[in-house]
């Protein structure tokens, strides 16, 4: 029997346990990114580890998410990850350079490789064939340590792409129409991998745009096997001697099927507030439009921006509308100011910004009161745009330039023709944004640059023999990690201060839990189905645990936070009957009698007794050899602390 790409690169990288589906298991990481949101988190942990030198084959931490410096926090952050990487081992990339999934596809990608990156987007790389998978910043300090990183053997989707895309219908097309089938959770445990005929006329942005929002599905990641496209990409880098070709065997076998034929799609949206609440535009109907974002790691590749250039080419953004648009990198920023596609945009109206991730995490650029913004970005949660009653749709950047210049939600077919957009045989390339590390004869004196806001790791504890706590918040389906520990210019800043930013933990649900929880002193949240979805944000488990969570309880959780609780030493718990969810309500006192000898003993079932109302609920605690001592010994810092004696 055959193997799929996945079990390929995975069964070549595993250094622990078997290849069993539902299985957990440790796999040898290539290569990690970092991005400063997250990245001085994680930088903090690497050096709680005591490990001098990064033992990756190739770290970069990329400065893209908190440039809007609009006081010292952020500057201070940039200068403590630039000295941190340039003393430890680690490739820089300077606030300006781009967006860390776009210039890691330029300039570091390689095919069959593994990332893992504290970015839940990381699987950007699968467009290029390589398991790229977002994860807490903990597990990537862990990773550039030395250390494997554990996942559950996944399961492995098949999309078999037949046909080609029409006009005007992009590779955000195919990603939105995979969501509305599959749903945000619907990728929860499994790999998405992209096969057939229809693969051969995607170019690789059009692939990375696909494995990117393949982030929304809850999948661990999504892959496109590596090919002469791949290779010409490239090329054009000046990259062709990392190039492989990788493909499935012909008689793999998947765990599910899907096909998809490219001839019969139609530009989509997304519309409020979920990835997956995809309609057709046709369908959505000429809706009057506020606001135009382009941009985002999952469209602002050069091929993207010169279709959004010969749209606006010769027109003028309606004078209803706001259109920014930010090039994914300094790359492709370069290239558009040579070919004249800069100045045809600035000459149409459109707002230029920098190469970053800006509106995409709310910084800057949020919409009226209730405006209808369309954007290329991955995700429309509530409030993540930084107005909370905002309608965001996410469109293809040709629907978003069609529709910036009509003033109305309008499908990009009604332009006529289409031409042929092709990418250039040779990238201007110039990484001199890009720092180096120090040689390890230089690394000693090195200085570590560290400003007033950037606090230590929270202190954690071993688990305590039993718990006995209050409901301190009871939340439902779908809770975002932007619900839990939200972005935008005014909480980003304060990524490296867990004290800090904990004062905004769940605020947009319930303004008073930050107080409520630190009064209570220890305390349990009570969730429903899909708990955590969305960014891989390590502080939406480190601000609970700062402010005395001891256990999660939820109908289901999302891979990548589940894994941050457990990193956090907080207990991660789901009900056996989903109804007992109704059982419990907030102020409830819930205990856990002897869990610690429970979790010791491998117990998978546990038993929650509501004091409150005297019903007792069955719960599971499913804790690997490894996960349970993590969680005994009170996080993976702990545990990798006493692993290293």
């Amino acid at each position: 029997m055959g193997l799929t790409l996945t079990e390929k690169i995975l069964k070549a990288h595993l250094v622990d346990g078997e290849m069993v589906k539902g299985q957990e298991i440790g796999i040898r990481i290539d290569q990690t990114l970092t991005q400063d949101a997250t990245g001085t988190m994680a930088y903090l942990e690497f050096e709680a580890m005591g490990v001098p030198r990064v033992k990756t084959e190739r770290s970069v931490a990329y400065i893209d998410h908190n440039t809007l410096q609009n006081g010292f926090e952020n500057a201070d952050d940039h200068r403590f990850i630039g000295s941190v990487a340039k003393k430890h081992g680690i490739y820089f990339s300077r606030p300006g350079n781009g967006i860390c999934h776009q210039v890691h596809l330029e300039r570091f990608g390689i095919p069959g490789k593994t990332l893992i990156g504290s970015d839940s987007h990381t699987p950007t790389g699968g467009g290029i064939g390589m398991i790229a998978i977002g994860a807490g910043g903990l597990d990537v300090a862990v990773a550039m340590g030395g250390g494997a990183y554990y996942i559950t053997c996944p399961k492995v989707v098949k999309v078999e792409l037949t046909g080609k895309l029409p006009s005007w219908v992009a590779a955000k097309d195919v990603i939105l129409e995979v969501l509305k089938r599959m749903s945000v959770k619907g990728g929860v445990g499994k790999v998405i991998e992209y096969c057939g005929e229809g693969v051969k006329t995607l170019s690789v942005p059009e692939r990375a745009t696909i494995t990117n929002m393949g982030a929304e599905l809850g999948a661990t990641t999504s892959i496109f096997p590596s090919d002469e496209i791949t290779r010409e990409f490239l090329k054009a880098q000046q990259r062709e001697d990392v190039w492989t070709e990788l493909s499935a065997d012909a008689d793999a076998v998947y765990d599910e099927e899907i096909t998809i034929n490219l001839s019969e799609l139609q530009p989509l949206a997304a519309c409020p507030h979920s990835p997956d609440n995809v309609k057709s535009v046709q369908e959505i109907g000429k809706i009057k439009i506020d606001q135009v974002c382009i941009g985002s790691c999952t469209n602002s590749s050069l091929l993207d921006m010169l279709k959004v250039a010969h749209i606006l080419k010769g027109r003028t953004v309606h004078p209803d509308v706001s259109l920014s648009i930010a090039p994914g990198s300094k790359q492709v920023l370069n290239m558009l100011a040579e070919n004249g596609a800069l100045s045809i945009m600035i000459d149409a109206g459109a707002r230029i910004l920098e190469s970053a991730c800006g509106p995409c995490i709310g910084m800057g650029q949020s919409p009226n009161s209730k405006g209808i913004s369309l954007r290329t970005f991955n995700r429309n949660f509530e409030g993540r745009s930084g107005t909370k009653d905002g309608q965001i749709y996410l469109v293809s950047p040709e629907v978003a330039a069609a529709s910036a210049i009509t003033g109305v939600f309008s499908d990009p077919r009604d332009l006529g023709d289409m031409p042929e957009f092709k990418l250039p045989d040779v990238f201007k390339i110039n990484d001199n944004m890009i720092t180096l590390p120090a040689s390890e004869e230089e690394m000693d004196s090195v200085e570590i640059l560290r400003g007033p806001n950037i606090k230590p790791f929270p202190e954690t504890s071993p688990l305590d023999a039993s718990i006995d706590a209050g409901v301190s918040l009871k939340v439902g389906d779908n809770i975002t990690t932007d619900h839990i520990m939200p972005a935008g210019a005014k909480i980003l800043p304060l990524r490296s201060n867990i004290p800090a930013i904990s004062q905004h933990c769940f605020t947009i649900c319930d303004e008073q839990f930050p107080t409520r929880a630190k009064e209570m002193g220890k305390s349990i949240i009570v969730g429903g189905s899909n708990y955590g979805q969305g960014s891989s944000r390590e502080h939406a488990a480190l601000a609970p645990l700062y402010l005395g969570i001891k256990a999660v309880l939820v109908k289901s959780f999302a891979r990548i936070h589940r894994a941050n609780l457990i990193n956090a030493g907080i207990l991660p718990l789901t009900f056996v009957n989903e109804a007992d969810y109704d059982t419990i309500s907030q102020g409830d006192q819930l205990v856990l009698d002897n869990v610690r000898a429970d979790i010791e003993a491998g117990k998978s079932e546990l038993t929650v007794v509501n004091k409150t109302t005297g019903k007792e609920i069955p719960v599971l605690c499913e804790l690997s050899g490894r996960t349970k001592d993590i969680i005994l010994a009170g996080g993976l810092l702990d545990y990798t602390r006493e692993s290293m004696k």
